[in-house]
């Protein structure tokens, strides 16, 4: 590395670092209001992504939740969960008045009626298949014939809509029944999360997941369209979140790897 590059990066980090540091975490009225109008943090919770969210006896835990409890704390408020089954429940509900902030992948048909942060977890989209298949690589999935089950409203389904041209997708209420219709009604793939899907081959040899990924989820955090003031402030106090290692720590202390925090 040159002496250039070096000190180019080592400037590159000092400029965020101290952009971290200063971000103002006291809310103007008008992003208080944006992010909690109702005078407490309304935060949609996707209890499909258990890499983000999963159910207790206490309630949600995970990073979601853990972002959700830091920023009403930083906004001064109270915190409610509202929770959904899956992230096409809660970007169906967007314009509902039901929630204040989501925790959802970046898609630009959501973001017609979500305004996203920068990405604050990155996970990829893998495909399971029986032990038997053929299919050896994402790339062959895209064939007539092939049947791929996925969760309605997911970001893969999404994103799957617009890149399969041959393969046929067969929609499932949420992710998890997903992958339940894929082993009960003998589909020929399943697409979703990597992290829950390697879990299920690992406790079943009759199926296998394909190596390599067929996309990169970027998830984020957003509000309803709008609220440009609330969004500006969300998109701070993410910025700082990442910068001092919440995000990554939290991943940690709920089970997951912290590798997948979002640079």
């Amino acid at each position: 590395m040159s002496i250039r590059i070096a000190v180019a990066l080592c400037t590159l980090i000092f400029l965020t670092q101290a952009r971290a540091e200063t971000i103002p975490m006291t809310p103007s009225p008008a992003a208080l209001h944006d992010l909690a109008p109702t005078g407490m943090l309304r935060a949609a919770i996707n209890l499909g992504n258990p890499v983000l969210a999963r159910s207790g006896a206490d309630g949600p835990a995970g990073v979601s939740v853990d972002l959700a409890r830091a920023l009403a704390q930083k906004l001064g408020v109270p915190v409610a969960f509202v929770t959904f089954p899956g992230a096409g429940a809660v970007s169906g509900s967007a314009g509902s008045g039901t929630w204040d902030i989501c925790f959802l992948a970046i898609d630009p048909k959501r973001a017609e009626g979500i305004a996203f942060t920068a990405p604050y977890v990155l996970i990829a989209g893998s495909y399971l298949v029986p032990a038997a298949s053929p299919i050896r690589a994402p790339e062959v999935v895209d064939r007539d014939g092939v049947r791929v089950s996925v969760g309605r409203g997911s970001a893969y389904d999404l994103f799957l809509t617009r890149a399969l041209r041959h393969a046929t997708l067969v929609r499932a209420a949420t992710s998890a029944e997903a992958v339940t219709a894929f082993a009960r009604d003998g589909l020929d793939v399943a697409a979703g999360v990597h992290q829950p899907l390697s879990a299920y081959a690992a406790a079943h040899p009759e199926v296998r997941l394909l190596p390599g990924h067929f996309m990169e989820i970027p998830q984020a955090m957003g509000l309803p369209v709008g609220r440009d003031a609330g969004a500006a402030y969300l998109a701070d106090f993410l910025t700082q979140a990442k910068a001092d290692g919440f995000v990554a720590r939290s991943l940690e202390a709920n089970g997951q790897d912290p590798g997948l925090a979002a640079p």
